[in-house]
């Protein structure tokens, strides 16, 4: 799990950075503020369980991971505003699935 996380942690510090988003750390989370909004970004190699609380969080992953990541967070029923951001090789991202219109 270390060199995927550290490569989407790095990829996904980035890309927050790059849309003007302040950008820190916690543990191996992220935390991307940006005016009102706080973003807890939690980097997810493989599809695993999500954090219970948050208010807006953005799940990164790899391209191919997205649709069974998609799928375990629905299936949690979390009470918060998600995001699945997958990232591919090349290093280029799109948002796959949300629930909320950031």
């Amino acid at each position: 799990m270390g060199a995927v996380t550290t490569r989407l942690d790095t990829q996904a510090e980035s890309i927050f950075d790059d849309l003007g988003y302040t950008v820190s750390h916690e543990g191996e989370e992220i935390t991307a503020e940006r005016k009102w909004r706080v973003v807890h970004v939690t980097p997810m190699p493989e599809p695993d369980d999500a954090p219970t609380s948050g208010q807006f969080r953005c799940f990164v992953t790899r391209e191919g991971n997205c649709r069974e990541l998609e799928r375990r967070l629905q299936r949690q029923h979390l009470e918060y505003d998600w995001a699945i951001m997958g990232i591919d090789e090349t290093g280029d991202y799109e948002i796959h699935a949300t629930t909320v219109g950031w």
